[in-house]
């Protein structure tokens, strides 16, 4: 007679869960290469195959080094720059992670060694399995290939969970302090103030607000404001309203719109408030500058 044995089932935690993927990039970046820089509600870390590469991570700028990787969470902004003299090359990998472990990485350069590095080379290896866009190329659930290796999606899941329990375990953090670069954040802080004047420039017609650098720009409005006034010495709506009145100026110059309709093109709500802002600007009214233009034309030549 057969005896029923019952074994007890073990259930098995898991400490770190990823089932979502956003990129898995391989870069071969050219030695002046520049990403200007964003945020997003995931995370993502850079890997430092090849070369070196300056990055800015909030309000701090890094160098970084071959084998070393930083991790950015949630809706930290973020830029990178080559050095200008070695051409590296980048692993990129963003991704969704909701597990309370994952804090480990907050503000974190970690030093990858031969056990991360493996793990690294076979997330790629399987990527080029389940996909069918080159490693510099965007994915999306549309480019999973049609003879996919069996397994490939799971084990792009399972080789990025093994490897953030790896670095976990061997915990190689690299102080910070030792990667700080004032230059790097200096020209990071530069190329954003530069990236926002465009901006101004491209929406001089628009009304914009402190929000819409925030959304655009993805910084909060602290950040926004302190950054633009310790670069340019004034305040960030000032200067585009500044901005502004200068581009009135030339419309008033050329002769081909009236006030009111000048004031409607570059988005204040009436003429007479145009003209409150011109006065306080230029300390002279629309009509008087106009006025001041043609004395000037017909001033005789000597």
């Amino acid at each position: 007679m057969n005896r029923r044995v019952e074994y007890p089932k073990i259930p098995l935690d898991s400490v770190i869960e990823i089932n979502e993927i956003v990129s898995l990039f391989y870069f071969e970046y050219a030695k002046d290469f520049v990403f200007q820089g964003e945020s997003h509600d995931f995370w993502e870390f850079l890997y430092v195959d090849k070369g070196q590469v300056e990055v800015m991570a909030d309000t701090e700028g890094y160098q970084l080094q071959q084998g070393e990787m930083i991790f950015h969470k949630p809706n930290e902004f973020h830029s990178v720059w080559a050095n200008g003299k070695i051409a590296p090359n980048l692993i990129v990998v963003s991704f969704v992670c909701n597990s309370p472990a994952m804090k480990f990485f907050e503000n974190k350069i970690l030093k990858a060694g031969e056990e991360e590095k493996n793990i690294l080379a076979n997330l790629i290896r399987e990527r080029t399995h389940c996909f069918n866009k080159r490693l510099n190329e965007f994915i999306t659930v549309k480019d999973k290939r049609p003879d996919e290796l069996f397994g490939a999606q799971q084990l792009i899941k399972i080789y990025l969970e093994l490897l953030l329990i790896t670095l976990i375990r061997n915990n190689t953090a690299i102080k910070k302090q030792e990667r700080i670069s004032s230059l790097t954040r200096r020209r990071a802080e530069d190329d954003l103030v530069n990236r926002m004047i465009c901006f101004m420039k491209q929406n001089i017609e628009k009304n914009l607000t402190v929000d819409d650098f925030c959304r655009e720009f993805s910084l909060s409005r602290t950040r926004i404001k302190s950054l633009f006034k310790d670069r340019m010495q004034t305040g960030i709506i000032q200067y585009f309203r500044r901005m502004k009145i200068e581009r009135a100026k030339e419309l008033i110059r050329e002769e081909n719109y009236n006030f009111s309709e000048i004031a409607e093109r570059l988005g204040f709500s009436s003429v007479h408030y145009f003209s409150h802002v011109f006065k306080k600007i230029t300390d002279m009214t629309p009509s008087e500058y106009a006025v001041s233009v043609k004395s000037k034309a017909e001033l005789p030549k000597e």
